[in-house]
């Protein structure tokens, strides 16, 4: 048996130390570094000298197009840049139950239809498993091959016999290598079994997609080095007790990572959403007060969603302040802004802020909105239904202008909205014939004043 040695490693950066640490002295995070096992490579006293490379001038490589191949899938081809690339690898992550295991299993079933031919290697489900989901979702079965096995070197065996067009890993944290002495998982074997599996994908020119697990903070676990490999890195992201699901693309070297796909998740299966913001306000009571709509962008897209805010008396010492699709320090701001620009008393209240529909807003567009929802609330005074406000807001409660402003107006517009609430120096840059019913704000107490006089 080969010697073996402990290093220290981090879950995150991948960085080895001869000793434990708390903290990662190289990118900070603190509790990421664990104990591992490694060969210990003899040295040698020489090395053979290596043979030089020839290098080419860039202007004589030739550009060729690159072949992809379509999904059917309306909602995942702009997220992958138009489809799939011959020999690319492709990282899914998301939170368990999310629905990874079910996209990939429709995405076989369609590239069946389309007579490829796929290899669907699962380390947690069994047969059994497979062939039950394959049924509910009604995907084509004939060229998909399914096979349970951990083993990295198992896997490439029957890459070798099959040569399937598609391989699917579900997922890479199970998969381990018997040249390693450390367990599956580790940031070891997950970075021997990715570059094996890239190097046997480029060499066939198979796409492959690997499903990966995510840690309690929403990041993919195992080494950051992961996502260097990998040609594509995507996240499958909502809440999994509603039915949205939308696919995030954040790294893509065949397109572009400013497109999402949205969908939503039935018996069947998932389904491609066109119009979201329909069913999103589908529901949106008509005279209640705290509630407003606004538009947020998910990539190029732009979504109109609901914002709900509930200001009530505390009747306890420490008021709650609670947060659900919404970054909970953004909340604590706009009220501190309010206190001081408005002087509302709300430090006494319990506040509850939620995005209707599970979906997450990661921009600061929707500070305008929530402001209002917190005032309206507060004063039990319902706002318009046919009102659609977003704008960005600073702590000296000045209104900052945001991207996609017209974009925004014109999604808002196909929904019914007449009013739009939006930053002055947004509302500048609209075309003259298309300001009807569009009030530029430059301050908190402005827009205030427009809404509550």
């Amino acid at each position: 048996m080969a010697k073996v040695r402990s290093v220290y490693q981090c879950n995150q950066c991948g960085s080895s130390f001869p000793r434990w640490n708390g903290k990662c002295p190289d990118c900070g995070t603190w509790g990421s570094i664990s104990e591992e096992k490694v060969p210990l490579v003899q040295k040698t006293s020489g090395a053979p000298a290596a043979t030089p490379q020839q290098t080419i001038s860039l202007e004589q490589v030739t550009s060729c197009a690159t072949s992809r191949i379509p999904t059917s899938m309306e909602e995942l081809e702009p997220v992958l840049g138009g489809g799939l690339v011959p020999g690319s690898m492709v990282l899914l992550g998301g939170d368990p139950g999310i629905g990874k295991s079910t996209l990939t299993m429709q995405l076989a079933g369609n590239l069946c239809k389309d007579g490829l031919s796929i290899l669907y290697i699962s380390g947690e489900e069994s047969l059994q498993q497979l062939k039950m989901r394959a049924d509910r979702l009604g995907t084509a079965q004939g060229k998909i091959f399914v096979c349970t096995s951990t083993s990295l070197e198992e896997v490439l065996a029957l890459l070798q016999q099959t040569t399937p067009q598609l391989l699917i890993i579900d997922s890479i944290q199970t998969l381990s290598s018997q040249e390693l002495d450390s367990a599956a998982g580790t940031v070891s074997q997950i970075r021997h079994c990715t570059a094996a599996l890239m190097e046997q994908a480029k060499a066939n020119s198979t796409a492959t997609i690997l499903v990966g697990h995510v840690t309690k903070e929403g990041v993919l676990a195992g080494p950051r080095v992961l996502e260097h490999l990998v040609d594509v890195v995507l996240y499958f992201e909502g809440d999994r007790f509603q039915n949205f699901r939308i696919l995030r693309s954040v790294k893509n070297r065949f397109g572009s990572t400013n497109e999402v796909g949205i969908f939503e998740m039935t018996a069947q299966g998932l389904v491609s959403v066109d119009n979201p913001s329909q069913m999103l306000l589908a529901e949106k009571p008509e005279m209640a007060s705290g509630s407003v709509a606004t538009a947020t962008m998910e990539g190029t897209r732009p979504l109109i969603v609901e914002i709900q805010s509930l200001v009530s008396s505390s009747f306890f010492g420490n008021p709650v302040r609670s947060t659900i699709g919404i970054d909970h320090s953004r909340v604590n701001m706009i009220l501190a802004v309010l206190e001081k620009k408005l002087g509302m008393n709300i430090s006494n209240n319990d506040v509850y802020t939620n995005i209707i529909g599970g979906i997450k807003i990661n921009e600061t567009s929707g500070d305008l909105a929530v402001a209002a929802a917190l005032v309206s609330s507060f004063r039990n005074i319902p706002l318009d239904k046919q009102l659609l406000i977003f704008g960005e807001i600073g702590l000296c409660g000045e209104v900052r202008s945001v991207s996609q402003a017209q974009l925004r107006i014109q999604e808002g517009r196909k929904l019914g909205f007449h009013h739009f609430i939006v930053p002055e120096q947004s509302a500048k840059k609209i075309p003259l014939r298309e300001r009807k019913g569009i009030t530029g704000v430059s301050s908190v107490e402005e827009v205030m004043d427009h809404l509550f006089r």
